[in-house]
């Protein structure tokens, strides 16, 4: 196989701005959680028999600081025999990543004179959901506080649920959507508290899941803030008043009408890219 790489071509600045100048951030995503919803599943009952009844499921979503998108690689076999002195190595297996981390803020329902059902909702969501999975709690199944404690894991079908996480940019017009198929949560990680000045109180949760699949999704006029794409111009404004890139920490500015551009790096000197338009 040839391979016919082109040669090196002159670029423009305003080649480079419009293609280098407009990354993709990471602070615009958003993550939807599907409870279980399998034919011989009691979700419904159990959530209400524990406290999760009436919860606000786009407050959870919204809970979700931080997370990380998947990823996948390809399972190898060496061959050594079939021509000499090369090595060569097939792919024969897709391998995806056994399990992914999202951490959630965790929120405090000031309603009510107890509190409200949101209180710590993170916690006693993905608690309840674990607790659901090991079929505690019912009748006939003495809960964790009893003696005689005892439980019997549910089947599969009965705890899987969903996951996607939906990777956007600030116009709403490009959209890359990560699911999650029999997805669930295995485990909650542990929360340390101190009398020592507070910090924001953050759950890590853990979920397994058998493989993903990408959707490309087409944003809409209807959710979008601006019915335009910005331009090349505006997007490198915005990318130099709030990303940090490497070699180029701290604020710095392009300005949008003439050939010359400049950023302040960390050291505090500018950087001048000057070209024709």
């Amino acid at each position: 196989m040839t391979i016919n790489a082109p040669r090196p071509i002159k670029r423009t600045v305003s080649d480079i701005r419009s293609k280098l100048l407009r990354p993709a951030t990471t602070s615009h995503f958003e993550v939807f959680i599907q409870q279980p919803s399998g034919p011989d599943a009691n979700w419904d009952t159990f959530k209400n028999q524990n406290g999760l009844g009436g919860y606000d499921q786009d407050l959870l979503h919204l809970a979700c600081s931080e997370t990380v998108l998947p990823g996948s690689s390809l399972a190898t076999t060496e061959i050594n025999n079939d021509r000499t002195g090369v090595t060569e190595r097939h792919a024969y297996r897709r391998l995806f990543d056994d399990r992914i981390d999202l951490t959630f803020y965790v929120i405090y329902d000031t309603s009510g004179s107890t509190g409200g059902t949101n209180s710590y909702l993170p916690i006693r969501f993905f608690e309840g959901w674990i607790k659901y999975i090991a079929n505690e709690s019912f009748a006939g199944n003495p809960g964790t506080g009893s003696g005689n404690y005892s439980y019997r894991i549910r089947y599969p079908k009965e705890y899987y649920g969903g996951l996607s996480i939906t990777k956007f940019e600030r116009d709403y017009r490009n959209v890359l959507k990560y699911n999650f198929l029999n997805a669930y949560p295995v485990s909650v990680s542990s929360i340390p508290v101190s009398y020592e000045a507070s910090d924001l109180l953050k759950v890590t949760v853990s979920f397994s899941y058998i493989r993903y699949y990408i959707d490309n999704v087409t944003g809409t006029a209807e959710n979008q803030i601006t019915s335009t794409p910005l331009t090349p111009q505006q997007q490198a404004q915005f990318n130099a008043s709030n990303l940090t890139l490497p070699g180029l920490e701290g604020a710095g500015a392009l300005s949008t009408g003439g050939v010359s551009q400049s950023v302040a790096n960390s050291s505090g000197n500018r950087i001048t890219l000057t070209g024709q338009d």
